[in-house]
């Protein structure tokens, strides 16, 4: 467990901030004197852990934004130190250049080969400037089509990892094709031959994060969120002031509990308690489970299936009219 000083606290968790700086207190009180007071921490870290349970179970989709954000949240590049073996980048996009803030390469799960692919935020101030705040350029969802085509041509299983606010929206990004790489992108991976598993680890904003999205499972963490546009950048375009964003995200209906209705995702992975911020070895354990099985299932389906069973799971998303009749996976919501 992280010392009190360590650990950064979100605005909704100040009881638990409390709790857990009176654990600190107590514990170095008693080593200082010499006094046994085990079990009075272990009670307020009893206590802690029932206010933590407590606290994450009436969270805000408000909240559930600020936890995907969090800056000690696992990102993509710990997942795949975590969960993939002999893991080998793979760099460039063969037209302009390498966007750091996408990464890609072949890694090993369960002992068997799959291409990996993840939008990456960085950690230090030197590597968010570097990847670019995890907003990709053109160039980056281009390293991934060339990446996801290799996959395709080895008969490769793909994973990726989602975690962005979105593309990045500067004049070079627009002079070099941003949306018509975002578009490439979703277009082939609709007609990949080859199963195609996306998960939303934190952040999944927009078309940055659609296009590395389209798969035959998409997966989520408890703690994140996807919707098509920061609630920030929402709360600018309808009340012109980000002072909103939080009436946008509850209206933005982003949060897992409420996409797997509407068929936008296909499961919720739990997070340790607290978030996987807390406890990112456990993280990395309930969502490895989760893409092994995944994996495993979407080889076993015939190829013809796979890509109708994809095509059918897009066609149905959302509500929609035909002969009369509301039709889709939202119909009856």
């Amino acid at each position: 467990m992280a010392r009190a000083s360590t650990i950064q606290w979100l605005p909704f968790e100040e009881d638990v901030k409390e709790l857990n700086e009176r654990m600190e207190r107590l514990r170095a009180f008693g080593e200082e004197s010499g006094l046994d007071v085990g079990g009075h921490v272990e009670q307020l870290g009893r206590a802690k852990e029932d206010r933590t349970r407590e606290v994450f179970a009436s969270l805000r989709p408000c909240d559930r934004v600020l936890v995907a954000r969090h800056p000690q949240r696992p990102v993509a590049s710990t997942y795949i130190s975590l969960l993939f073996e002999d893991f080998v980048e793979l760099c460039g996009d063969r037209r302009f250049g390498e966007d750091k803030a996408v990464v890609c390469g072949l890694g090993k799960l369960n002992g068997d080969r799959v291409m990996v692919i993840g939008q990456r935020k960085g950690r230090t101030t030197k590597d968010r400037i570097a990847c670019n705040f995890g907003m990709p350029h053109p160039e980056g969802f281009r390293k991934a089509l060339l990446k996801m085509q290799m996959a395709e041509k080895f008969k490769l299983p793909v994973v990726t990892f989602m975690d962005t606010a979105g593309a990045f929206p500067g004049i070079g990004a627009e002079e070099r094709g941003i949306a018509q790489s975002i578009a490439e992108n979703l277009y082939a991976m609709a007609n990949l031959r080859t199963p195609i598993v996306c998960v939303i680890i934190g952040e999944g904003a927009s078309g940055g994060a659609l296009g590395i999205g389209q798969g035959d499972r998409v997966l989520m963490l408890e703690n994140s969120y996807y919707s098509v546009i920061t609630p920030e950048g929402c709360a600018a375009i309808l009340w012109r002031s980000r002072e909103h964003w939080e009436d946008a995200a509850a209206a933005f209906k982003l949060v897992p509990e409420e996409l797997i209705k509407f068929g936008i995702i296909d499961e919720i992975v739990k997070e340790p308690l607290g978030g996987a911020h807390r406890d990112t070895e456990g993280a990395a354990r309930a969502l490895g489970e989760a893409i092994r099985r995944n994996v495993a299932e979407m080889k076993k389906v015939p190829m013809k299936r796979l890509l109708e069973q994809r095509y059918q799971k897009y066609r149905n998303i959302g509500v929609y009219l035909e002969g009369g009749e509301l039709r889709g996976i939202g119909a009856g919501i």
